[in-house]
């Protein structure tokens, strides 16, 4: 104990003296939590549309009027030909092109069917998915509210109708930041312990005192629990400070117990932590600890969940993910955060992250090597 005792002060002291990690572990992350999810946006709006419009007619008019009107879609103006509004996707002044036949309104009235073309800039398949689908669904109602405002169905055989109501669980505003704060929150407490700890003992090495500590009696299990403990408390903490900050800039308040956050951050910082240590053991300068941790976090957030479904991964990214701590701190954070889940519904998570923990902190007691 007296050895742990030594360890700790001596980390301690290292770190509140260091400014720029100060920083790091508790500025950094404040002003991204504030400033990610306002940007980090799930809505497609702002879609520059281009209209070829060859009627010129009233229903025309008032199917533009309709588009325009919803706010999704900025309209930049009247094409003469669909060549020169085919120059505007080009030249990334245009995201969608509608062409409306010269026949419209007469095909539309005498023989009940008109065609419309949309041209689509497919270059973001996300932001052109959504934005067609909004456009047909527009296009859709407007061709519906035409034939029940013209052509009007008689009251004696009445039009069948299939009405839906929808129910939102968990999240009834829709409010995507209540879906991305808790999931950026995760990557801040994992990029904050995972770099720190796998610089702490390179950083060591380079300024030499590591050599001192190697000619201690100080098992390296020690050692390495002493790092632990420190970065542990300051991810703690990190987190404590990031929910502090969710609920008062964005209202993000836990449906479920706080407490099952802590606890499954307790094993998961275990296991962040120990993949930093086991960098950190294996690389000889700090820019080489850096470029390592980054590349892992990087694949860790990409595979994450954060931003792409898991389930629309393909089958190999999806086997990946069942190795990535990440992936289930998203989901318990999310689960206790938006659901209320309860201790039984987060206990698989919580076991695969603490076997996790297990590995990579003995790997790292064992990759680590007293010599002089």
């Amino acid at each position: 104990m007296k050895m742990l005792r030594f360890i700790l002060e001596k980390e301690f002291r290292q770190v509140f003296r260091n400014k720029a990690t100060m920083r790091m572990m508790f500025i950094m992350p404040i002003i991204q939590l504030v400033l990610l999810p306002l940007a980090a946006n799930y809505e497609v709006i702002n879609i520059n549309l281009a209209i070829v419009d060859h009627d010129r007619s009233t229903w025309s008019n008032q199917l533009i009027q309709k588009i325009t009107a919803t706010g999704y879609f900025r309209f930049i103006g009247y094409v003469n030909s669909y060549p020169a509004a085919v120059g505007l996707i080009e030249h990334d002044q245009a995201d969608v092109i509608m062409t409306i036949p010269p026949r419209f309104e007469k095909d539309l009235v005498k023989e009940d069917n008109a065609e419309i073309m949309l041209s689509v800039n497919a270059i973001n398949g996300a932001k052109a998915n959504i934005g067609s689908g909004y456009l047909t669904s527009i296009i859709r109602n407007y061709s519906q509210d035409i034939r029940v405002r013209n052509f009007p169905v008689s009251k004696l055989v009445p039009e069948p109708v299939i009405e839906t109501e929808n129910r939102y669980w968990f999240n009834v505003y829709m409010n995507y930041q209540q879906f991305m704060v808790p999931g950026i929150l995760v990557i801040l407490v994992t990029m904050v312990g995972s770099i720190l700890a796998a610089m702490n003992i390179v950083r060591e090495k380079e300024i030499g005192t590591i050599e001192q500590i190697n000619v201690t009696p100080i098992p390296k299990y020690i050692f390495i629990i002493g790092k632990l403990i420190l970065f542990w408390i300051m991810g703690q903490f990190v987190l404590l400070l990031g929910m502090l900050v969710g609920r008062v800039v964005y209202g993000v308040i836990p449906q479920g117990n706080i407490g099952l956050i802590f606890l499954f951050s307790s094993v998961y910082l275990l296991a962040v932590l120990g993949l930093g240590l086991l960098i950190s053991t294996t690389a000889q300068t700090q820019q080489q600890a850096m470029l390592v941790a980054f590349f892992l976090m990087m694949v860790f957030i990409l595979l994450g969940g954060l931003y792409t479904s898991i389930d629309s991964m393909p089958n190999w990214a999806q086997w990946i993910t069942k190795i990535n701590p990440v992936t289930y701190f998203i989901e318990v954070m999310r689960m206790v955060v938006m659901k209320g889940s309860s201790l039984r519904d987060i206990a698989g998570h919580l076991g695969i992250v603490a076997l996790l923990a297990v590995v990579l902190n003995t790997w790292a007691v064992i990759s680590y090597r007293k010599t002089a």
